[in-house]
């Protein structure tokens, strides 16, 4: 017996999410010198509506990454001038993570570049079939979210 897969939702779904993904990472990587990994960092710290950065564990919450994964990714990225580390106040323990204005440019980039390959990835759906698909999209999102724990 041979499974259909791609007549399952779930698969997908999640292998469209994996070659997105892969296709962003090369081309982020061979135009703008950054990985998937950082650009959806970037994007995280620059969507946070806080008053002070967010914290490698709520950043690796939210990337679902393990901290090691985000110290490290915060490391080379502070390193290359992209971010701070900023002590918590409230607790010795904990660095806030916050953008550095090069960040911001990088950032834009990168949403150009997801841009285009959004493009290329609706290419043959007209405008209403492409919002469609995206509103679509947002309610299983909102469905999913809501079956996790609170």
């Amino acid at each position: 017996m041979k499974l259909k897969l791609t007549e399952r939702f779930g698969f997908l779904v999640s292998d469209t999410g994996r070659l997105y993904g892969r296709v962003f990472d090369q081309r982020a990587r061979q135009q703008l010198g950054l990985s998937l990994a950082q650009c959806r960092l970037l994007g995280a710290l620059a969507a946070h509506d806080g008053d002070t950065g967010l914290s490698q564990v709520e950043l690796a919450d939210r990337l679902d990454l393990t901290p090691m994964g985000v110290a490290t990714l915060c490391d080379r990225m502070q390193a290359a001038g992209w971010l701070r580390r900023m002590p918590c106040p409230n607790d010795r323990r904990v660095n806030k993570i916050e953008l550095l204005p090069p960040a911001y440019d990088a950032l834009k980039s990168a949403m150009a570049l997801g841009d285009e390959l959004q493009r290329q990835a609706q290419q043959g759906l007209d405008d209403a079939e492409a919002e469609q698909l995206q509103a679509l999209l947002r309610k299983v999102h909102a469905n999913l979210g809501g079956l996790l724990p609170k």
